[in-house]
């Protein structure tokens, strides 16, 4: 993604829930960002951890599942 900024005019302004909203969404997938990061820097210094220690697939895959069942709907 481009970190250019369109020009002020070609732009359509939000209002201030819409901005604020924004902006929390932009912190929340900046913090799992960070989370995937710290993980993969983990790994990196201290090798792949042990498969006992691990979780089944299927298991994260219905919690999450069910925290996605219990967010708050967003606009796309």
């Amino acid at each position: 993604m481009s970190q250019q900024s369109v020009p002020a005019p070609e732009r359509q302004p939000l209002d201030e829930n819409a901005a604020a909203s924004v902006r929390a969404y932009a912190a929340d997938q900046r913090a799992r960002v960070d989370v995937l990061a710290s993980v993969l820097e983990d790994i990196a210094a201290h090798g792949y951890p042990a498969a006992e220690t691990g979780v089944l697939w299927e298991e994260a895959r219905d919690a999450h599942l069910e925290r996605l069942a219990g967010e708050q709907p967003r606009v796309a």
